[in-house]
């Protein structure tokens, strides 16, 4: 790798004195005059018609300003097949927690007394609950006349296109929103050709994102009528669009302003802010609108539950030789799931000869899905990663040569026949071989603790999205840079150091900028691993054109030729002339004062990259298995990962080992369980367990560097791969402890002790 000044030298997140201290500003601690508190009426039912909505004793509360109904507000997209566009109910609620009304009252205190004094009557329904039954053609309709369409979370990810797709007519199930199919080759002559088949079907559970800061949006008119929303949002442009055309307004008179956000991992792209936009014009006072922790888990965005039924073929000496899937997603009461991506990656790790891939998106009354880090990807993972564990077994050969053997590569075909670019898979693989022996030997078997050690791939395509940013020289030397994005992970961080190291100044003379959707340059959504790709190439040219800027000013005013300039500590020096030097500070005064004589320093840079840019991790665990209460506990985990380049390496590992925490979430406690009815069982964090710091085993982090071609400095995406392989990796290594392989995750204690009981039943006490 080349050597740089600047970047590839760790440095501390430059947002975290602010956040450690408190002095940061979330959207729920802005108090505007004449302040409005709203809180949501939420459905107690799955699926139910609405038959009478009676709130006159709710308005009698006192302080409760207004209580209004879908039909009240001034959305131009009644029944909009996005929820986002109009989201209280109409005519059916059909999810339990379908917000059906909002009280606005002075404080918050009276806006939560209220609530439960809106009598609702409902006409309950059959609802389409279980995800494989909805996908029954005699299932209870989740949704009436559903719309059909492509996921609204893979154009925000901006992952990649599904290409074509067979010119075939299937015959769907009325509860199918979306369909995929990819085939290449002969499944059946493959499958014929194989030394060893291995198939299974595999379950993935609901899960919320689990961010500190729940849901969060304040909106406000002015007297000219013009629209300011601040907003706990990923995508500042994104929310402006969807706003001004969900309320029929022009972009220039909505302005969204993106508040210091506490998480989002996808849940945070748009959801509540055309709402409380409708109900601050209907009222025209500022409304905010704040989901409790219970709201958050009824009625935002999780990932969805997932079915896969999956077989695999492979020849005597490993090589795969067929791949056969149906993959199920439930996108919850309206469209939008990852099956797209999740079906590309499921055929997408290894090169398959032959593969016949179906996907299917279905509509159940649960809470609406949306993305969550790596959407589709995790789940896929899991699934394919199990199953490459199964088929080692089966052959007789080692975990991470049947892996090694079969790894995609440049070149290889994806299942929509598009070939993946440069990808460090097989490196991350080499870079892993050691701690895999290391924590293999390190194995012990104490009484009824048993440990096994296990591994996984996964990756993620990388996202694409135009860009553009600003960098200006300030009247005392320092650069400040503009930008529309959002800081969700630390990336203004590593903009510092990127601006520092193409500009030529040391890294605390950078200072970034964020604007609002009126005065910002363009930024795509923080999501899909695509920030620093895109809006760091951007800066990167930015500061380049302001640095060729300052050196033609410097030209003129040394009289030199700017080939033999050179910027070091603040000054520009005539190289190999000591005395010949000007101050980058007596320059920038020059171009900013009266009668200056030089223009000022503005760079500009953009990016509108076509070809993306993937990242691929590996991973690696030994875990502890107690098999007399099925208690797991992970002691080790080493995850390799290919991430370009290290821009500041210390928030590239800490983006690994956060999302690893995140993975051991999956793969053994997060579930959002549904009763019967469609009642949400774990609605509070009382019942939703998050992986605490105990929880966390000791986390080894190895970066591997294969260079983007177009990233800024060779830098590419690397939010989504950590959580990726976690819970095959770990599903792994606890079968490698207990013999038995569970397939579905969470994996829960008392499903460890149910396939312990389950296979001892077949083979006897264990030894």
């Amino acid at each position: 790798m080349p050597e740089y000044a600047v970047i590839g030298n760790s440095i501390p997140r430059i947002d975290g004195e602010e956040k450690i201290t408190g002095q940061a500003r979330y959207t729920a601690d802005l108090d505007p005059p004449g302040l409005l508190h709203a809180r949501l009426v939420l459905s107690p039912y799955a699926n139910a018609r609405i038959v009478a909505i009676d709130a006159e004793e709710a308005r009698r509360v006192p302080g409760v300003v207004a209580v209004l109904i879908a039909a009240d507000l001034p959305l131009v997209e009644p029944d909009s097949p996005s929820r986002k566009r109009d989201f209280l109910a109409r005519e059916l609620a059909v999810y339990c927690g379908h917000p059906v009304a909002a009280v606005l009252a002075e404080t918050a205190a009276a806006a939560e007394d209220a609530v439960p004094l809106v009598d609702v009557e409902y006409e309950p329904r059959a609802a389409a609950l279980d995800l494989l039954q909805a996908l029954e053609a005699e299932s209870p309709l989740a949704r009436a006349n559903a719309p059909r369409g492509e996921s609204e979370e893979a154009q925000m990810h901006a992952t990649t296109s599904v290409g074509e797709e067979e010119d075939e007519e299937e015959d769907l199930p009325p509860n199918v929103s979306s369909s995929l199919h990819f085939k290449r080759g002969d499944v059946e002559a493959g499958f014929r050709e194989a030394d060893a088949v291995v198939e299974r079907s595999f379950r993935t559970s609901m899960v919320h994102q689990a961010y500190i800061e729940p849901q969060v949006s304040l909106a406000q008119v002015d007297v000219l009528g013009n629209l300011t929303i601040y907003t706990s949002t990923q995508a500042l442009f994104h929310t402006r669009k969807e706003v001004a055309e969900s309320l029929g307004m022009p972009d220039s008179r909505v302005k969204v302003v993106a508040m210091t956000i506490g998480g989002g991992f996808g849940g945070k792209f748009m959801l509540l802010e055309a709402l409380a936009a409708a109900l601050a014009i209907k009222v025209r006072r500022p409304v905010r609108l704040e989901y409790t922790r219970m709201d958050d888990f009824l009625a935002a965005n999780p990932a969805p539950a997932s079915a896969f039924d999956v077989k695999l073929g492979a020849r005597r000496d490993g090589t795969l030789t067929a791949l056969q899937a149906r993959v199920v997603f439930d996108t919850g009461a309206y469209s939008g799931s990852p099956v797209q991506i999740g079906s590309l990656l499921l055929g997408g790790f290894y090169d398959f000869e032959s593969l016949d891939i179906r996907g299917y998106e279905v509509l159940t009354n649960k809470t609406p899905v949306g993305a969550y880090r790596a959407p589709g990807a995790v789940q896929a993972s899991f699934v394919i990663e199990s199953t490459m564990d199964l088929l080692a077994e089966k052959l007789g050969i080692d975990r991470l040569e049947l892996r090694t053997k079969n790894a995609a590569a440049e070149g290889s075909l994806r299942p929509n026949n598009q070939p993946w670019p440069k990808i460090g898979l097989r490196d991350c693989l080499a870079r892993i071989e050691e701690p895999w022996r290391r924590l293999q030997a390190a194995k012990r078997q104490v009484g009824p603790i048993r440990q096994g050690v296990g591994l996984a791939i996964g990756g993620w395509p990388g996202g694409l999205e135009p860009a553009t940013a600003i960098c200006r020289l300030n009247h005392d030397g320092t650069v400040s840079v503009v930008l529309g994005s959002v800081d969700l992970s630390g990336t203004d961080t590593g903009f510092k150091l990127i601006t520092a190291e193409a500009f030529g100044v040391p890294s605390d003379q950078v200072e970034i900028v964020h604007g609002d959707t009126d005065n910002a340059p363009y930024a795509g959504g923080s999501g899909g691993s695509k920030i620093t790709y895109t809006v760091g190439l951007a800066i990167q040219r930015a500061a380049e054109d302001a640095r060729q800027q300052l050196l033609a000013m410097a030209s003129q005013h040394l009289e030199a030729a700017v080939d033999d300039l050179e910027l070091v500590d603040g000054e520009i020096r005539v190289r190999g002339v000591p005395d010949r030097q000007v101050a980058v500070r007596e320059l920038a005064a020059a171009s900013m004062g009266f009668g200056g004589k030089y223009e000022p320093v503005y760079g500009r840079g953009s990016s509108a990259q076509t070809t993306q840019a993937p990242g691929f991790a590996a991973h690696v665990a030994r875990v502890a298995v107690d098999t007399e209460t099925g208690r797991v506990q992970v002691l080790d985990y080493v995850a390799a990962q290919d991430v370009g380049y290290a821009i500041n390496p210390a928030e590239v590992e800490g983006q690994i080992v956060g999302g690893i925490v995140q993975g051991l979430g999956w793969a053994l406690y997060e579930k959002m369980a549904h009763d019967e009815d469609g009642q949400l069982i774990t609605a509070s964090l009382l019942d939703y367990v998050v992986p605490s710091a105990m929880q966390a085993p000791n986390i080894e982090t190895l970066l591997v560097e294969v260079p983007s071609t177009y990233g800024p400095f060779g830098a590419k995406g690397i939010g989504e791969p950590p959580v990726i392989p976690c819970p095959g990796t770990i599903a792994n290594a606890i079968a490698d402890a207990i013999g038995v392989h569970i397939s579905e995750i969470p994996i829960q204690p008392q499903a460890i002790l149910a396939a312990l009981q389950s296979a001892n039943g077949r083979n006897g006490p264990m030894q």
